[in-house]
């Protein structure tokens, strides 16, 4: 989904951080400045099940590396009691429209990573595309099937719609 020139403009030296742990995401975050902390950050869960993060304004497309993901989305993370917390976290991707039912790869992502999260992925109900209102795709272009038993990379929409 998206305009080709976003796949075409990804660079390896500009992919998301991989984020395996607690403490991976807090060295990652003590490196962004407090503004940038208090904004929502570009995320993807890779076909390793890895969340990558990338500063909001990135494009998801870019935060992977150009390849397929298990889901997509902006993540919010809060400090309570001395860690890092999730405070929300959306489907909200402009390049990969993931459906709601790519939440348990988010939850596991984060659980893996020890990271406490809210157990709700859809923002304020709203199923339609952040950037331009379309609602999300018929046939849906993430893929949940574990890497081992994929024989094809992403849907796209079936109705020609970017």
């Amino acid at each position: 989904m998206g305009p080709s020139e976003v796949l075409a403009a990804v660079r390896p030296d500009r992919t998301g951080h991989r984020i395996g742990s607690e403490d991976d995401l807090a060295t990652w975050l003590a490196a962004r400045g407090e503004d940038e902390r208090a904004e929502p950050f570009t995320f993807v869960v890779g076909l390793d099940g890895v969340l990558r993060l990338a500063p909001r304004r990135s494009e998801h497309a870019a935060c992977a590396a150009g390849a397929p993901v298990l889901s997509a989305g902006e993540i919010t993370f809060l400090r309570d009691q001395g860690h890092w917390i999730v405070s929300e976290v959306s489907n909200h991707s402009a390049g990969y429209c993931p459906e709601p039912d790519s939440w348990p790869a988010v939850s596991d992502a984060l659980d893996r990573a020890g990271l406490a999260h809210p157990g709700c992925l859809v923002k304020d109900d709203y199923y339609a595309c952040a950037i331009c209102g379309a609602g999300l795709p018929r046939a849906w272009n993430v893929d949940p099937r574990p890497a081992a038993s994929r024989t094809t990379t992403n849907q796209v929409r079936s109705d020609g719609n970017d």
